[in-house]
């Protein structure tokens, strides 16, 4: 099959028999709930794009596995090209999306995944990298959405895997066995998990030689045995529940999800098992994914950007302030932020290597400024797009009260902006901006630029080791002619 339409995307998940809880209820056909379909719309873009003449080269690639042309969503990078290519794709996504479009996990995972095998094989002599390229090519022969599931819920922070009062609160082994292995855990904050044909689970921290149950990497269907999901709530999610919901909703069509995956008693045959209790891998798996992952945010949150700076330009527009030089200076501003957010992904994939495996790995230096810098831009991008947009982007009716026979014409009367814009268009882009700083959508923008491919401190942490100051003190030395 190789590539599917978005159509065929969608169609695909009815087929599978995924456990899934919303709000407390079991839900049997997740595909149409009006909570999680607008983040299975956002998926399915990556699938149509792919079959769009505009947008192929950036949308598709040669599998280096079989020569066959595939979605980049499941390529390895074979050039720093490559690397280019998956940010600008990232980026026209969160164009067509203003969203999280939740494959950039299973992408990122899979480059991690295929250079850390590789290395732990070359030591160990385990068969851990033939199991993920069959795993791999069956992936791609299939364009499959996979879960690149990392973050486990980890208890209290101050303790190792192995001393938590309750072992659940990492993914670990409990069984292994002639025929595969057995595990028990959860992973946390999962994007598209729902969304996902498979799940991909990598170790979320380095471990130790007492921690070795938990240095696990397997793969597994969403709808296997004891694998179930709990929906994770937005905010103003409901909305989306309300009767002919459409202009309070703000961005109606697309969307972002994530979920707690639990494990319970999961069996994984060893052909889909990646690592087992090689514990001094396990830091460079989750090294080597976190620097794709953030090197992801120089492209995804710079495309959502891009559509909220449209959507600030509007509201000023609208609203009758666009000649203001103040409102013309915030939105050069918002436009700086976000390039240099751009830049940082761009630079930290001109600037990347060739792994052992073949595939290629950013500068994970520049990455970790790259995503440092994402915890930071969006804020102030976010800030000034409130600020321009104005107090009524928080204050407004309803849209059942502009519709309401009594109060409507005193709704469009008095909340009008320019006289040659509708009061609707008005309340849509003050609305669209909303749910993109304070909604849904925020999701996949403001909170998840904080907390996505770890916290700030877990960009600072990798800065320092990868600063090389002493070769910097060295430089400086020579320069003073300072001799010792």
């Amino acid at each position: 099959m190789a590539l599917m339409t978005g159509k065929e995307y969608i169609e695909s998940l009815r087929k599978l028999k995924t456990r899934v809880y919303i709000m407390g209820e079991r839900v049997e056909n997740f595909v149409d709930h009006p909570l999680v379909r607008p983040s299975i719309n956002s998926v399915a873009m990556t699938y149509d794009l792919a079959l769009d003449p505009e947008y192929e080269d950036l949308m598709t690639a040669t599998s280096n596995l079989t020569g066959k042309k595939i979605n980049r969503f499941c390529h390895l990078h074979q050039s720093t090209e490559d690397l280019v290519k998956k940010v600008k794709m990232q980026r026209l996504l969160g164009q067509k999306t203003a969203s999280c479009f939740q494959r950039c996990v299973g992408m990122d995972a899979f480059n991690a995944i295929w250079s850390t095998t590789y290395e732990t094989d070359q030591k160990y002599g385990t068969n851990y990298h033939e199991n993920f390229k069959k795993y791999l090519e069956y992936v791609q022969e299939n364009d499959l959405t996979i879960d690149g599931a990392m973050t486990d819920p980890k208890g209290d922070r101050g303790l190792s895997p192995s001393q938590q009062s309750d072992p659940d609160m990492y993914v670990h082994i409990v069984e292994k066995r002639v025929d595969g292995i057995v595990v028990i855990g959860a992973k946390a904050h999962q994007t598209g998990a729902i969304n996902s044909h498979e799940h991909l689970i990598m170790p979320t921290v380095a471990m130790k030689e007492e921690d070795k149950a938990y240095a696990v990497s397997f793969a597994v269907p969403s709808d296997a045995e004891g694998v179930f999901m709990i929906y994770g709530r937005q905010s103003c999610d409901t909305r989306k529940l309300e009767k002919n919901a459409d202009i309070d909703l703000g961005n109606k069509n697309f969307g972002g999800q994530e979920a707690l995956v639990v494990f319970d008693n999961v069996f994984v045959p060893w052909d889909k098992v990646f690592l087992c209790e090689e514990y001094d891998f396990s830091g460079m798996m989750v090294e080597r994914f976190a620097g794709y992952h953030r090197q992801s945010y120089g492209g995804c949150k710079v495309g959502v950007g891009d559509v909220l700076i449209g959507a600030a330009a509007l509201a000023a527009d609208y609203n009758g302030a666009a000649k203001a030089s103040h409102v013309k200076d915030k939105l050069i501003e918002m436009t700086h932020l976000n390039e240099t957010l751009y830049c940082c992904g761009i630079a930290c994939s001109a600037e990347g290597s060739r792994t052992l495996a073949g595939n290629y790995y950013i500068d994970n230096l520049l990455a970790n400024v790259c995503k440092q810098n994402v915890t930071r831009f969006p804020y102030e991008i976010v800030r000034l797009a409130e600020d321009i947009a104005g107090g009524l982007m928080v204050t407004m009716p309803s849209q059942a009260d502009f519709e309401s026979p009594e109060i409507g014409e005193y709704c469009n009367k008095y909340l009008r902006g320019k006289a040659d814009i509708s009061t609707e268009n008005r309340m849509r882009i003050l609305r669209f901006i909303e749910n993109m700083c304070l909604g849904s959508s925020a999701v996949g923008y403001r909170t998840e630029s904080m907390h996505g491919a770890g916290s700030p401190q877990a960009q600072r942490i990798m800065i320092a080791r990868q600063g090389n100051l002493e070769y910097k003190k060295e430089l400086a030395k020579k320069i003073a002619g300072i001799k010792e």
